[in-house]
């Protein structure tokens, strides 16, 4: 049998390791079925050959494509090809026949698909009594994860010790002015650092920068710097503001008996000290010292928002502000008097200062209509039954989307599909919302995933923000790809600032991105730094939530194919993150995402916990889980009973600790 492989073109021949002295359409020896062979034998080896003729044939058709990657790339690119040309045909029933002679049934192929299937053939010659074929495949079945690790380590920065997935944490906007923040963040676990362009100033995230730098982890290892770009954002305008009012409530049993007072704050500028439980409420005052002629126990006495009369008690007098207690719930109002005194002495009175707007929402139900707008105008929030009146941020949807197609708001919590357009307005009507109904708050998220959105991925703001993180970062997250094009423009900017080797980042976030995966990373590995990021979020009001696991799934099988390392986001432990406690499916879900090469935590008041967390399960799940494959490490509970002989148990015990780096 003759085959052209692309390994033999002269362009191709070094960087894909092609074997010495091979040409262009050299004679390669396969096994072949013999008459004196019948049945599953023969239509095994006649299945595996075609397969392996497809995968040359795919190197012929992408050569353009493979051969523009950047060379450190290139066999990577062709195993990528190859894998995804393998999965466009149902191969479960081949895979059963291998499986029935005890043959590999290439379920786990992806770092190294040639390699695989010629080992396959291999064992078949012998089976046959064929003499075994030549081998062409330029990535060993060793070398597939060395490459994976290789190109993890360049993005993100070698792996820790004890674990071989990375710890990527989002900054909070409290880190620009909190270097220890930063350097406890480090200390424990954190191995790359996210900055979000689309909060804070350059000043505040040069600050982040050179507290990352100054705060090198206790290995040795330095801390990467990733910065997201904002991207074109889809998202609701603007409502009204309601009334300026603060609402104090004391908790209650179920028999209405106080567990807890209120507990009030009242100071003319200074913020609340922290409790540690963050459950002052801030009422300012238009303090001349009424506040530090305050004791405790003084009786503080004003008729709320309602007129009702109130009282608190003063609890701690603090150089800044005093510290009140409430049991009964009052309604606070910006003017209203608040006086202090007894019958020996004066009323002493201050007045309640400027409080912050509430803000509003429409109640959404099923059934009624959302009119997105193109005016950014602010807007009356509306009552379930009517129609809810609130702008689109993006003004080129309006001429895009078509009725028929579907949308979703708010990270999924409503949906329904369009049903009539023209230049101002887009009517949703909705089918898809909780028995209750929700809320439609103003800057919250919109989703098109039936809409074929022709956008540039960089804004004019993004390429403002590019000159810094060219500069400082030491990859950029490149948010709402959608096509090669999205990935090129990035590519040019970069080189137009002298930051070719700047990491790219590509976040995989909705429907479009996910069906060219292929050709979005083909385009990426011209750089010589390369990853992606699942953003589990929009991807799975996008895709559907139903399906978020097989996509994620698949996601992660291109990549190991490219030899891409993925970083596995959005909602990691994020319960504990915002209230100290894991639930249970995601303590699951943090032990799922070791099989990725970093996962990212969101930020919130207990992030440490969440990484020590999460650093724990990493720690323990590295020993027994590699991508698709279980290592079988020593149990201690199973193994008392029968040991294992010393020379097979040494054996075992030293291979299972090289995770991602033999096969």
């Amino acid at each position: 049998m003759t085959m052209t492989s692309l390994y033999n073109h002269p362009e191709m021949g070094s960087a894909a390791g092609s074997p010495a002295g091979q040409r262009e359409g050299a004679q390669t020896t396969l096994p072949s079925p013999r008459s004196d062979q019948p049945g599953v034998l023969d239509d095994v080896i006649a299945d595996v050959v075609a397969l392996r003729e497809s995968l040359l044939a795919a190197e012929v058709e992408w050569h353009d494509e493979i051969a523009s990657v950047h060379p450190s790339h290139r066999r990577s690119a062709a195993n990528l090809v190859h894998y995804m040309q393998m999965r466009t045909s149902d191969i479960r029933p081949l895979q059963t026949k291998l499986g029935s002679l005890g043959l590999s049934s290439l379920g786990r192929s992806e770092p190294y698909v040639m390699a695989t299937v010629e080992a396959v053939l291999v064992a078949m010659a012998g089976l046959a009594g064929d003499p075994a074929p030549i081998r062409r495949a330029s990535i060993t079945l060793d070398q597939g994860h060395e490459l994976l690790i290789r190109n993890a380590d360049v993005l993100l920065g070698p792996a820790p010790t004890r674990r071989s997935t990375r710890i990527m944490v989002t900054l909070p906007s409290e880190a620009a002015d909190d270097a220890t923040m930063i350097a406890g963040f480090v200390d424990r676990g954190m191995d790359v650092a996210r900055i979000n362009c689309a909060h804070d100033e350059p000043d505040a995230w040069g600050r982040m920068v050179a507290s990352l730098r100054a705060a090198d982890n206790h290995d040795g290892r330095r801390c990467r710097t990733a910065m997201d770009l904002g991207g074109p954002k889809l998202r609701t305008g603007p409502l009204l503001r309601g009334p300026r009012v603060v609402k104090v409530r004391p908790r209650r049993d179920d028999v209405g008996h106080v567990v807890r007072p209120a507990r009030v704050w009242l100071s003319g500028t200074v913020d609340p000290p922290d409790d540690g439980d963050g459950r002052f409420i801030h009422i300012p005052v238009d303090d001349d010292g009424w506040v530090q002629r305050r004791r405790p126990g003084d009786r503080i006495d004003f008729r709320d928002g309602r007129g009702s009369r109130r009282h608190w008690t003063v609890a701690a007098v603090l150089d800044s502000g005093c510290v009140a207690v409430a049991d009964k719930t009052s309604y606070v109002v910006a003017g209203l008097a608040l006086s202090s005194g007894t019958e020996e002495t004066e009323s002493d009175t201050v007045c309640v200062g400027e409080l912050v707007e509430i803000e509003q929402s429409h109640r959404v139900q099923r059934g009624d209509r959302v009119v997105l707008t193109r005016s950014l105008e602010p807007v009356v929030a509306t009552a379930a039954g009517t129609d809810h009146y609130i702008g689109c941020s993006l003004s080129a949807a309006f001429e895009q989307v078509r009725p028929g197609e579907r949308v979703w708001l708010d990270d999924g919590k409503m949906g329904g599909s369009i049903e009539a357009v023209n230049a101002d307005e887009i009517a949703i009507r909705i089918t898809d919302i909780g028995p209750d109904g929700a809320n439609l708050r103003a800057g919250k998220g919109i989703n098109l995933p039936d809409t074929d959105l022709q956008l540039d991925a960089l804004t004019p703001q993004d390429l403002d923000d590019l000159a810094f993180v060219a500069r400082h970062a030491d990859m950029v997250n490149v948010s709402f790809v959608r096509r090669r094009e999205d990935v090129e423009q990035l590519q040019g900017e970069l080189s137009r600032r002298n930051a070719t080797g700047l990491g790219i980042v590509l976040k995989i976030e909705n429907v479009t991105a996910f069906g060219n995966l292929p050709e979005l990373l083909l385009t990426a590995m011209r750089s010589p730094q390369v990853g992606i990021m699942i953003a589990r979020g929009d991807l799975a009001v996008e895709v559907g939530f139903e399906r978020l696991a097989e996509v994620q799934e698949e996601i992660m099988w291109a990549c190991e194919a490219a030899h891409v390392p993925v970083i596995w986001a959005t909602q990691v432990l994020d319960t504990m993150a915002r209230t100290g406690r894991p639930s249970r499916a995601e303590i699951t879900d943090a032990a799922m995402s070791e099989r990725a090469e970093c996962v990212m935590l969101n930020k919130g008041p207990y992030v440490v916990e969440a990484i020590d967390t999460l650093d724990s399960i990493l720690t323990r799940m590295h020993h027994h889980q590699d991508k698709k494959r279980s290592l079988l490490r020593q149990l201690s509970a199973w193994t008392e009973a029968r040991p294992l002989p010393d020379a097979v148990h040494g054996s075992l015990s030293a291979t299972s600790h090289h995770r991602k780096a033999s096969q």
